[in-house]
């Protein structure tokens, strides 16, 4: 029996797109819970947000994490709740994404 898809959310697509074009940090855990390592890291090299931090807890798992003014959020979320964060609101997917079409009008 064939297993039916999942349908992908057109907004978590375009937050997914959104979040591409926001700098990205790789780092690794350690010993230390993948949440805090990548506050630690924030905090050591002064990361302005947005951006978006990727920490390796295992050989198969990574975290994803968005710095944004407010906190620390899970990368998740941000890409189904792109609208509410306002230094996304400035990334503009729709004018690089689409080409021009040229409409006439008809009276």
């Amino acid at each position: 029996m064939a297993r039916k898809r999942k349908r992908k959310s057109r907004r978590r697509q375009e937050g997914r797109k959104i979040l591409e074009l926001v700098p990205n940090y790789n780092i690794e855990s350690g010993e230390e819970k993948p949440v805090t390592a990548a506050r630690k890291y924030i905090a050591s090299l002064n990361i302005v947000p947005p951006a978006l931090l990727i920490v390796k807890r295992n050989e198969h798992t990574t975290d994803r994490y968005f710095w944004a003014e407010k906190g620390l959020f899970g990368a998740q979320y941000v890409e189904e709740n792109h609208f509410l964060f306002p230094s996304l609101q400035t990334i503009d997917l729709h004018e690089s994404d689409r080409p021009a079409i040229a409409t006439a009008m008809r009276h």
